[in-house]
């Protein structure tokens, strides 16, 4: 549900919340580099006329509690975050919608805040015109720059876009899938589904939050997560693209990987893994626009030669965000007599040579014909690389019991327990009848 009264107070300690713990956060991740860029947040403002309700609990119109919240986080924001302001319908009070529908402009250039400019600037908003959501998303996108570091946009509004082109949805895709690491956080003003289910997709394809607060309570126990959450460090995936196939696939290491998959498509990946080492990959797919029901996700662990060594596999049904699945698989130690063969023909019988294992992963999402196909659904790969543990419990992925002489022992001994017990069932009824 959304906020039914937003506070002045309550939002403008949301929004610091945000501007701190992202200035937090990223001064945790990145303490070891000593010129890493500074975090950006742009801060887009609703101001189109239906911000002058006055449907505060205080009595104080959407606008003056927007205001008052951004002039809270200007004084509080730390020296290190480049901060800037974006609004939308702040100029155009007329009918014309091609005109109203360009209505976004920089009211203060993303970087080191003069605290009295900026504020002085947001004094002079009045509610005005309408709100082209999705061009704001994408002139704040370019406010941010294009360069390294972390990207944040905190949009404030109290309707859905009123424009319909570009969607705001789709603009938030495709911001999303250029890998700048842009995260876009939304807080809605009024009680509306369609302003909610607006916000929550502006959010989710982005990794960002929607953040809806119905009481007092609710409201410091989300600000109390926002603050925790500050002090994790932040791990910015690396961007990849993966393969139709495994013998075209891009080599990755231990991290964190984002990628774009269509639906029902395979994306291919390797990864060496030393004998004696396990491997251990997950794999999260997002649904970011409406899919149909039902779905899954695959993860293979195949060898070079096209074998199938291990998967994990992910299903549901209904309304869900992201499904997710995972593997593990342990390259064997050679054998001490191998390692004597390896040393004998010139090798250094140090373990043997290092496996590539190719990954696989898949999908069966499905949507309606008027869903957007493109961008791909945002997939998070996780690649760990660990010693095998002693004892597995999977002995045969260890390479014991290898080779045709296990095999035909096994068979053989199935084929005498066969015989036996069929002679045991005759012999019963023989004796039964005598």
């Amino acid at each position: 549900m959304i906020l039914r009264k937003w506070t002045a107070v309550g939002l403008s300690g949301l929004l610091a919340a945000l501007v701190a713990g992202l200035a937090a956060t990223q001064a945790a991740a990145d303490q070891p580099e000593q010129d890493a860029p500074p975090p950006r947040v742009d801060m887009v403002l609703d101001v189109s006329g239906s911000m002058a309700e006055r449907d505060m609990r205080d009595g104080r119109s959407r606008m003056a509690a927007a205001q008052q919240a951004f002039n809270e986080v200007i004084d509080a924001v730390p020296e290190e975050v480049h901060l800037g302001i974006r609004t939308l319908g702040a100029t155009y009070p007329g009918d014309d919608v091609e005109v109203g529908c360009q209505d976004s402009e920089q009211l203060y250039p993303v970087g080191p805040v003069d605290r009295t400019e900026a504020k002085t600037a947001v004094a002079t908003l009045r509610p005005t015109g309408w709100t082209p959501i999705g061009l704001a998303l994408r002139g704040a996108d370019e406010d941010l720059g294009d360069g390294p570091g972390t990207r944040r946009i905190v949009l404030i509004t109290d309707g859905e876009d009123s424009c319909g082109q570009p969607d705001p949805c789709d603009v938030a895709r495709e911001l999303a899938a250029n890998g700048t690491h842009l995260v876009v956080d939304t807080l809605g003003l009024t009680l509306d589904d369609a302003v909610r289910e607006q916000l929550s997709c502006i959010a989710e394809a982005t990794g960002g939050t929607y953040t809806a607060v119905q009481d007092t309570d609710e409201l410091s126990d989300r600000l109390t997560q926002l603050v925790r959450r500050a002090d994790l460090p932040v791990e910015n995936p690396t961007a990849v693209e993966g393969a139709p196939e495994c013998q075209d696939a891009p080599r990755l290491g231990v991290g964190v990987y984002t990628d774009r998959q269509e639906f029902t498509q395979h994306r291919w990946y390797r990864v060496p893994v030393a004998p004696g080492q396990e491997l251990r990959a997950s794999v999260s797919v997002a649904a970011d626009r409406a899919v149909n029901p039902d779905y899954g996700v695959l993860l293979r662990a195949v060898d070079e030669d096209g074998q199938e060594l291990v998967r994990g596999t992910g299903a549901g049904t209904g309304r869900t965000d992201v499904v997710s699945t995972g593997l593990r698989y342990p390259v064997a130690e050679e054998e001490e007599e191998e390692r004597e063969e390896q040393q004998e023909n010139g090798g250094d019988g140090n373990g043997g040579e290092v496996r590539v294992i190719c990954l696989d992963v898949a999908n069966s999402y499905s949507a309606p014909d008027a869903v957007q196909r493109a961008p791909g659904l945002p997939i998070e790969l996780t690649v760990d690389v660990v010693a095998a543990p002693d004892a597995p419990s999977d002995v045969a992925a260890f390479g014991l019991a290898r080779g045709w002489v296990p095999l035909l022992l096994l068979t053989g001994a199935g084929l005498v327990a066969g015989l036996l017990f069929g002679l045991a069932v005759r012999l019963g009824i023989v004796l039964g009848r005598s």
